[in-house]
């Protein structure tokens, strides 16, 4: 994979997301011990070339909101792929 060293840390860490949850931005910046990074970590999202398979489309908005999709198809991919892994969006 390529990417910067705190694009690694949170693909590897979105791995973790077991399929059917979702965790938000913030909550990520968390479990990467950079709890001040969220806006980051969205950052990092949106510039995962490897989505669907570094599973992006899992991570949403503290105020429950979708938020954004790099992968092919971009907002209906994600939900398309959420509703899928029975997530209740």
């Amino acid at each position: 994979m390529k990417g910067t060293k705190f694009q690694l840390k949170v693909w590897k860490y979105l791995k973790t997301i077991p399929k059917g949850q979702v965790k938000t931005y913030k909550q990520v910046a968390i479990g990467i011990k950079r709890p001040e990074s969220a806006r980051a970590v969205a950052n990092a999202c949106g510039k995962n070339p490897y989505a669907p398979k570094i599973p992006c489309h899992r991570v949403i908005r503290s105020d429950g909101g979708i938020g954004g999709y790099s992968g092919k198809g971009g907002i209906k991919t994600k939900l398309r792929l959420l509703r899928t892994e029975k997530v209740d969006i």
